[in-house]
């Protein structure tokens, strides 16, 4: 029980202060994820985001900060068995399920709701 209790509270800090960054400031949700997903690269690279996610698991996995570290992850493995080419193949490799799965939701989520503009 204390494990969702860690997850859900890992998650949503990082949920609350992509919304105060929204509140507070003037950036879009664009840039905004820009933002979390390359600090969450650099936060891999640095080592500094391994601890929360061994605290949060899939409360810090699973959102943006969460792609941008296994972008880093997999960047890293990849040079250490690939060498320098791993720099363009490890961050593919490492995300390419979690991408797919967003392809294709969303194709199947177009073909389930009709789609219309804003009122």
């Amino acid at each position: 029980m204390i494990e969702y209790v860690r997850v859900f509270l890992t998650g949503g800090i990082i949920c609350v202060l992509g919304q105060l960054i929204i509140d507070l400031t003037k950036m879009t949700p664009a840039r905004l994820l820009v933002l979390l997903v390359t600090s969450g690269v650099a936060l891999g690279l640095l080592g500094w985001y391994e601890p929360i996610v061994e605290f949060g698991q899939a409360g810090a996995t699973v959102p943006l900060l969460g792609f941008g570290y296994a972008l880093a992850k997999g960047v890293m493995k990849s040079i250490d068995e690939n060498g320098w080419i791993g720099i363009f193949l490890g961050g593919i490799s490492a995300t390419a399920g979690g991408v797919a799965a967003a392809l294709f939701f969303g194709y199947l989520n177009a073909l389930i709701f009709r789609s219309r503009t804003k009122n």
